[in-house]
């Protein structure tokens, strides 16, 4: 599950001469016309990535391609296109009466332009994909951990199936350590599976890393950026969803690991077990 999308807006004025600033009248349509505080909302900020992107654009090409080629990986990217707008003062009132929703976003930190006012201004702002950092994985465990314990605390439906309320699940190492090796193993060899490279199952993998278990189980993702949005999806789905209401489970684990190719595709496991 990947979190990107893209939107391209067209307005159409009469012919104008170049525009000197177009970055700073979008920081100030977003702040004059649009109401947004700079402490929610700080100034975008140019990058020279999304410049290219801009010009790329405006000769033709996608935005999935020229994001392609101009190696920003982003979560979510909006381009506007105007024409014919007779100065910076003309760009900051068009932006701020036509486009507030679509540059309101305040995960939206980065900006590119391109063009003149008579040709085609284009314009680009844009989330940075982030992955979370190796460092802050226990910081992630817990939080995976509270957000299932919060979902089994209700019951609920997962597909046709229901659940009641499920008591909360505490943390077992070693089925962390079985969740970092699959996760791992699946973003170094490119594959998304619950069988392993090697053929193992979920199950050989919590007793290879010393889990003793009479039941297990294993929700796997990919492509999601954060501990809410797994476990999210997770939630969605009737099969995982039934995993995380299973009353029966007593420990879980979790990790995640990054495609070393690929930052955008994040591996994520999460191992559930009862104990012998």
């Amino acid at each position: 599950m990947r979190a990107l999308g893209g939107a391209l807006l067209l307005l159409l004025l009469a012919p104008a001469p170049l525009l000197a600033n177009s970055i700073a009248a979008v920081n100030a349509a977003r702040s004059a016309y649009c109401g947004l505080s700079r402490a929610s909302h700080p100034p975008l900020i140019e990058s020279r990535s999304l410049d290219q992107i801009a010009r790329l654009l405006a000769h033709g090409e996608s935005l999935q391609q020229a994001e392609t080629r101009s190696g920003y990986v982003a979560a979510r990217s909006v381009w506007i296109r105007i024409s014919g707008a007779a100065g910076d003062a003309a760009v900051e009132r068009i932006v701020g009466q036509r486009f507030c929703r679509q540059i309101s976003d305040p995960n939206l930190r980065h900006i590119g332009a391109y063009g003149r006012g008579d040709s085609g201004l284009t314009i680009v702002v844009a989330q940075p994909f982030t992955t979370p950092p190796e460092r802050d994985a226990t910081t992630i465990s817990r939080l995976v951990l509270a957000l299932t314990n919060q979902a089994r605390a209700h019951a609920r439906a997962c597909g046709l199936q229901r659940f009641p309320r499920a008591p909360p699940l505490s943390l077992a190492s070693a089925l962390t350590r079985a969740a970092r090796t699959h996760s791992r193993d699946m973003a170094v060899h490119a594959f998304f599976s619950h069988t392993g490279s090697d053929g193992s199952t979920p199950g050989e993998r919590a007793t290879r890393a010393g889990y003793r278990w009479s039941m297990v189980g294993e929700n796997i993702a990919s492509g999601v950026r954060t501990p809410r949005d797994a476990v999210a999806g997770w939630l969605a789905s009737p099969e995982h969803c039934a995993n995380i209401m299973t009353a029966g489970f007593r420990h879980m684990g979790v990790a995640f690991a990054v495609d070393p190719t690929n930052a955008r595709v994040i591996d994520w496991t999460e191992d559930f077990g009862a104990p012998r």
